[in-house]
């Protein structure tokens, strides 16, 4: 996460604590004029669209009041779902054992993007198993890493 995604998360996160979930995450994503704030919250009982909706009026007041953002943005409160996307080291530990497809800032022995088992995390470092090759990925230049949903 970036710094105004920190921000913003600091900022929230005792106001969704305490509507009854914890926050997943925060992505910014500045396009032009209009910006995305995305929000994915959490909870062990699951997440509904009446939950969503009521964090969302709770974070948007919030950050109507707190000017955090100066620009126009359209917020989304959602579950992180499935295939959710890992942003924290403890969203790393807790997923071991699972399929992650990660993409990279810069290349790791040629690749920006590796799928395979999350086989452990160790001193700030992803290791992901791919067939017999196994990487350790340092996760200050993961940009992006999801859980790959298995059907079986």
């Amino acid at each position: 996460m970036n710094v105004r995604e920190i921000q913003i998360e600091e900022l929230i996160a005792p106001t969704v604590e305490s509507l009854g979930c914890e926050v997943w995450g925060v992505e910014y994503l500045s396009q032009g004029k209009y910006s995305k704030l995305l929000i994915y919250i959490d909870r062990e009982e699951g997440i509904d669209v009446d939950l969503c909706a009521t964090v969302s009026k709770h974070v948007s007041d919030l950050l109507d009041v707190e000017e955090l953002i100066t620009s126009r943005y359209t917020l989304e409160v959602s579950s992180p779902g499935m295939d959710r996307v890992l942003f924290k080291e403890k969203h790393y530990t807790d997923h071991v054992g699972e399929r992650v497809d990660v993409r990279l800032n810069y290349p790791f022995e040629g690749r920006k993007r590796i799928t395979g088992v999350l086989a452990g995390v160790e001193d700030q470092m992803a290791i992901v198993q791919e067939a017999e090759n196994e990487f350790l990925l340092p996760l200050e230049n993961v940009q992006k890493a999801r859980l790959v949903p298995s059907f079986d």
